[in-house]
């Protein structure tokens, strides 16, 4: 049964506006992804909803109301809102009318590193602030086949709005484990035989030089300071992305997809 709320001052309605802090979306362990794109790859994934809110100016337009007809059937709690209360609960500019309520659903590491998958290429996330940055690592990494994603603590959050958005969905594909500290995670990557390559300057070789045909994790750091130290001097190997022009650096996401899409050329002509 679908629900109308009209005031603003709705219980439901102030949980999910506080969701647009990281504080309250750690508390209640949910998140809000908004769009209809946005909820398509979620439905589309089987990613649970608890709550589907919407307004009827959305309901209205065709793939908006095939898509709400497709919660409806999820058994989930649906509510209307007139424009006023929408856009005070929405994280976006240019608000398209239906956003969910999800709960979060991390993943171990132990799942990224199991037998299941015998050749691991993992993504480390080292210090990366910019919401924009990790969506786009995490979506480049889900286009590129990686195993997971490991964002470690110090990062931006995943489940921030801006972040969910820059995934383009993917956050619903991919395996991504968030809010680790480098000594939890290094042990783990030892025991399962996966060798470690930090993105740096010093003691680097160009990353066409590497062999990423064997279980691999790619660290890339913090867009102003680079890997931490701690990474650096674990790491079995240092990769470099030569700069032939002027610049003196590329964008951190742009650079792992330079990067895992090399692994993934030599991956496939190793399989030829």
């Amino acid at each position: 049964m679908t629900e109308f709320i009209s005031s603003p001052e709705n219980k439901l309605i102030k949980e999910v506006a506080s969701l647009k802090q990281k504080k309250y979306r750690d508390s209640l362990g949910m998140f809000v992804a908004e769009g209809v794109r946005l909820v398509e790859e979620c439905i589309n994934a089987g990613w649970p909803v608890e709550v589907c809110i919407y307004t009827e100016n959305a309901a209205a337009k065709n793939r908006t109301h095939s898509l709400i007809e497709k919660i409806t059937n999820m058994n989930c709690k649906m509510v209307v809102v007139p424009e006023n209360i929408y856009n005070k609960i929405s994280d976006t500019d240019q608000p398209q009318g239906i956003m969910v309520i999800l709960e979060k659903r991390p993943s171990t590491i132990d799942t990224m590193v199991s037998g299941i998958n015998k050749q691991p290429l993992l993504i480390i996330l080292d210090g990366i602030q910019d919401p924009g940055n990790v969506g786009t690592i995490i979506r480049t990494a889900d286009a590129a086949g990686c195993t997971g994603v490991i964002v470690l603590k110090g990062s931006a959050d995943i489940y921030a709005g801006k972040t969910v958005r820059a995934t383009m969905g993917s956050l619903f594909h991919l395996p991504i484990t968030e809010a680790l500290s480098p000594s939890e995670l290094l042990p783990v990557l030892k025991e399962a035989g996966i060798k470690v390559m930090a993105t740096g300057l010093q003691k680097s070789f160009s990353y066409y030089q590497a062999d990423f045909n064997n279980p691999v994790a790619i660290v890339l750091g913090n867009e102003g300071q680079g890997v931490s130290a701690e990474l650096l001097k674990a790491a079995d190997s240092c990769l470099t992305i030569p700069l032939v022009g002027q610049a003196e650096s590329l964008n951190v996401a742009v650079a792992a997809g330079i990067i895992l899409y090399e692994a993934i050329r030599q991956r496939s002509t190793c399989n030829l």
